[in-house]
Order: structure tokens, then C-alpha cells, then sequence
């Protein structure tokens, strides 16, 4: 394996949710990648919502597109039509934590936007990003919707 392959297969993963965290973290995963060399696999992940252990989902309704297309909007958001060259968009089928530490492993970084949600209902829904910076098999950026990649203060 050359060199450059080896540059090639580096892979920067950001977990994506729609959400103004996702998209900064999108920004700040472009902005490592352009400087490492790295590509970037854009992970959103869907499952049917559960209650009292039961699947409950309206007959027909299309989750999964509804996935797909909240995540080509959050990239279009992140980077209009300057997307970078080397972008995976991955949608796929489970909990966003699971899916999002089984891609760590072979990853250079893992950045992840925080929701921001503390006290009880933290402990309620559990994080991602707590999940991730905690059981990640490679470094961790956590991101929140203040930080911008573009900023002085960055030192990027």
C-alpha cells in the first residue's frame, strides 16, 4: 500500500441529526479533514420510535427516506454546493450511538454535535455525544452550535 492510498482510506466520521450542532459539526469535520487529508463519512441513523418496548410507527410512513433527506438538507445547510470532494452520505438503519462507535473503529475522528440537554432530561435520553466521547475507539471532537471552525478563536 502506497502512501497516498493509505491518506485516502483516513476517515473522519461526524455523527448528523439535523440539528444546528450537526451542522457546525459538519463545518469543523471539513475543516480537520481539508488540513489531515482526510474524507468524511457523514453518518445519520434511523429507527422506528419505541414505547413500552413496542415498535410504534404510522403504517407507511417512509422513516428511513425522511432520514436520508434531513441528512442531504443538514449538508446542503453545512456547505451549500461546496461540498467536500471525498463526502460519504450514510444513512442507516439503528441507534445513532451504536452505529456511530462501530464506525469509530477505524476512523481517525469522531465529531459529534451536543444537543445540549443537562439535568434530568440528560438522564432521561441518554447522549449520544457523552456515549461516544466515552466508549469512541479514536479521539472525539463534541461540538456545540457556538463553535464555528471559522473563528479566530478555533486556531485552526
Amino acid at each position: 500500500m502506497t502512501a497516498q492510498s493509505d491518506v485516502a482510506a483516513k476517515r473522519i466520521v461526524v455523527g448528523v441529526d439535523g440539528s444546528e450542532q450537526s451542522i457546525a459539526a459538519l463545518r469543523w469535520a471539513a475543516r480537520i479533514a481539508s488540513a489531515t487529508g482526510c474524507g468524511i463519512d457523514a453518518i445519520i441513523a434511523w429507527e422506528y420510535p419505541a414505547a413500552y418496548g413496542w415498535v410504534m410507527a404510522p403504517e407507511g410512513w417512509p422513516l428511513e427516506d425522511d432520514s436520508a433527506a434531513t441528512l442531504h438538507r443538514t449538508l446542503d445547510q453545512a456547505f451549500g454546493q461546496h461540498r467536500p470532494a471525498d463526502l460519504l452520505a450514510i444513512c442507516r438503519h439503528g441507534s445513532a450511538r451504536t452505529l456511530l462507535l462501530e464506525a469509530s473503529k477505524g476512523a481517525e475522528m469522531l465529531v459529534v454535535g451536543s444537543r445540549g440537554h443537562g439535568g434530568f432530561a440528560g438522564l432521561l435520553l441518554g447522549s449520544v455525544s457523552a456515549a461516544c466521547a466515552e466508549h469512541a475507539h479514536c479521539p472525539v471532537l463534541v461540538v456545540h452550535e457556538e463553535s464555528s471552525p471559522n473563528s479566530e478563536e478555533s486556531g485552526l
